[in-house]
C-alpha cells in the first residue's frame, strides 16, 4: 500500500484558499492535509481543530523548513497586491524563499494561481508580477503546475462584490477606457476544479495553463449582464480618459475595494485577459461554465446573508499592515469605561458580538461614516467590509474597518484597527460577573508613532469622550432590552439551513 500523500496549502485565509480547504478535505482519503498561516489562529477559527495547522510565513525562510517537510504537493495561493509600493518586490523575494524551501525538502510539485495577459512592455506591475512568481517557483526544480486565469466570479470575489456595488449603487457610470477592455471570466467553482485537478497531473515538466470561462467579454459587458439578471436598467457613459488614480479613488467611493489597491487593479484592468492557449481544455477533463451560469452561481450566494469566504477577509487586504520594523513607540495610551448590567454574561455580550455592519456602532453612526470616508480617501477600508455573518464572529474576521484579533463568548472581544492611522490602536469589550449581574468595561487603546501619533490621540480623545461613553451607554441598554434575543435565534436557525 501505498503511503499517503502529503498536501500543503498556504493562503488559507484568502477568498480562494479559503475556499479550497474544505473541498480538499472531503475530496479524498488517500493524502494528508497541512495549512500554513502567519496567523495560524486566524485560520484555526475558520477550519476546526481536525486540521493540522503549522505557523509560516514566506517572508522568513527559516520558518519554511518545518512546513514543508515531508510535502508532496504544496498549493501556492499567496501575492501582495495590498501591501505597499514594493509589492513586486515582496511578491519576488516570497517566492524565491519557497522555491529554496521546497527545494531543500524535496517538493514534487507546486501549484501556483496566476493572472493571465501578454507578455510584454504594457504588462501592468501585478500582472508583471504574477508571471514572475510563476518563473521564481520554477526555480525550485519541482514540477510547477501554474493556472493563468482572468476575473475570478463568485459569491465574495474581488471582480464580482466590485462588479455588483457598480452597478447595484450608480444608475449613470462614468466609463473610462479600462471599461471595454477584453476579459474571459471564470467562475469560482471551475478555479477550484482546475486546482484539485491539479493533484492527479501526470509527473513530468512544468507546465503554464491559461483558464477561462467559454465567453471573452468587457468589463461593461459583465456590469450589463449582471444589471440584466438583476432587473436593473443602467446607463452607462463612456469618457476618453480617466487616470488610473482617479479611477482608484472613485471605486474607493463606491465600490469596497480600497483606493490603493483600486490603483493596482485599474493599472492591471489596461491589459486584456483572454485565453489565447486551449491546452487546459485538452489536459483536464473540465469544461468551464458560462458567464450568465457564473454570476447567476454568485447571485445565489450573494443573496444570502453572507459568502462562505470574502476577498476582504484576508489578511493580506488590510491596508495597514502590522509591520513598524525600526519605530519605537511611546507608552501606550488607553482609554477605559466601565458600566454595570444587572444581566447574565450571555445577554450582555449579545449587543457586543452583533456590532458593526448593518447593526452599526449604537451611537454616532454619521460621525462613524464620515471617519470610514475620510479613511476611503487616504487608501484605507473605511466602512466598506462590513462583517461576514450578523452575528457569528471568529478570530480573523473583518469587521468595517477593524478586524477580530480576539473572541471569547461571552467575554471578551478585542478588535484590532485597519484604518489608516499613525500607530495602533485596538478596542476591546470585556464581561465580567459580578454580585448584581456583570460589568462591562470598554477599552481604546493606542501606541502612537511619533509625534504626529500622539498629536492625533489627543486631538480626537474628546470625541472618543462622546461617541464610546454613549456606545457603551447604548450597549448596555440593548442587552437589557432583550432585543437581539429573537433575530439571534431566527439567523442562527438560517445559518443552519444554509
Amino acid at each position: 500500500m501505498n503511503p499517503p500523500r502529503r498536501i500543503l496549502i498556504t493562503g488559507g485565509t484568502g477568498y480562494v484558499g479559503g475556499r479550497l480547504i474544505p473541498l480538499l478535505r472531503d475530496h479524498s482519503d488517500d493524502f494528508q492535509l497541512r495549512l500554513m498561516a502567519r496567523k495560524p489562529e486566524y485560520l484555526r477559527a475558520r477550519v476546526g481543530d481536525d486540521c493540522k495547522i503549522v505557523a509560516g510565513d514566506v517572508t522568513k525562510p527559516e520558518t519554511l523548513t518545518a512546513a514543508l517537510e515531508g510535502i508532496d504537493t504544496a498549493y501556492y495561493l499567496i501575492h501582495s497586491m495590498g501591501s505597499g509600493q514594493d509589492f513586486e518586490d515582496q511578491d519576488r523575494l516570497a517566492a524565491r524563499n519557497f522555491a529554496q524551501a521546497a527545494q531543500a525538502s524535496g517538493v514534487k510539485r507546486i501549484v501556483y494561481l496566476g493572472g493571465l495577459g501578454e507578455q510584454d512592455e504594457s504588462l501592468s506591475k501585478h500582472l508583471r508580477s504574477r508571471h514572475e512568481v510563476g518563473e521564481v517557483l520554477r526555480e525550485s526544480g519541482a514540477q510547477v503546475i501554474e493556472f493563468r486565469a482572468s476575473i475570478v466570479i463568485g459569491s465574495g470575489s474581488l471582480s464580482f462584490e466590485l462588479i455588483r456595488a457598480l452597478v447595484q449603487k450608480l444608475p449613470v457610470m462614468i466609463c473610462p477606457k479600462w471599461v471595454s477592455t477584453k476579459a474571459q471570466p471564470i467562475a469560482i467553482e471551475d478555479v477550484q476544479t482546475y486546482l484539485i485537478n491539479a493533484l492527479d497531473h501526470e509527473p513530468g515538466q512544468s507546465r503554464v495553463y491559461e483558464i477561462g470561462g467559454p465567453d471573452q467579454v468587457s468589463y461593461g459587458d459583465l456590469m450589463r449582464e449582471y444589471s440584466r439578471q438583476r432587473g436593473l436598467k443602467r446607463l452607462m457613459l463612456p469618457v476618453p480618459f480617466l487616470s488610473a488614480r482617479l479611477s482608484s479613488l472613485w471605486l474607493g467611493l463606491v465600490t469596497p475595494v480600497y483606493a490603493t489597491i483600486g490603483r493596482k487593479l485599474v493599472e492591471s484592468l489596461k491589459n486584456p485577459t483572454v485565453v489565447n492557449d486551449n491546452s487546459a481544455l485538452e489536459a483536464f477533463a473540465l469544461r468551464p461554465m458560462s458567464l450568465e451560469s457564473a454570476i447567476q452561481r454568485a447571485l445565489s450566494k450573494e443573496d444570502q446573508e453572507f459568502a462562505t469566504t470574502r476577498w476582504q477577509d484576508a489578511v493580506s487586504s488590510s491596508m495597514a499592515p502590522r509591520r513598524f520594523g525600526g519605530v519605537q513607540f511611546a507608552s501606550r495610551l488607553v482609554d477605559c469605561r466601565r458600566i454595570s448590567v444587572n444581566l447574565k454574561p450571555e445577554k450582555a455580550f449579545a449587543p457586543i458580538q452583533r456590532i458593526g455592519g448593518k447593526t452599526g456602532w449604537y451611537y454616532g453612526n454619521s460621525l462613524w461614516r464620515i471617519r470610514g470616508f475620510m479613511d476611503l480617501l487616504v487608501g484605507g477600508p473605511g466602512l466598506r467590509r462590513g462583517r461576514r455573518h450578523p452575528v457569528d464572529l471568529k478570530v480573523g474576521d473583518t469587521l468595517d474597518c477593524w478586524r477580530v484579533e480576539k473572541i471569547d463568548t461571552p467575554h471578551e472581544l478585542r478588535l484590532y484597527a485597519e484604518m489608516r492611522l499613525p500607530g495602533r490602536a485596538w478596542l476591546e469589550f470585556t464581561v465580567t460577573p459580578n454580585v448584581d449581574g456583570c460589568e462591562i468595561t470598554q477599552t481604546a487603546m493606542f501606541d502612537p508613532v511619533g509625534l504626529f501619533g500622539l498629536c492625533y490621540w489627543y486631538s480626537i480623545w474628546p470625541l472618543h469622550q462622546f461617541i464610546f461613553t454613549g456606545m457603551l451607554r447604548r450597549i448596555a441598554e440593548a442587552g437589557t432590552s432583550g432585543r437581539f434575543d429573537k433575530s439571534s435565534s431566527e439567523r442562527s436557525a438560517a445559518t443552519s439551513k444554509v
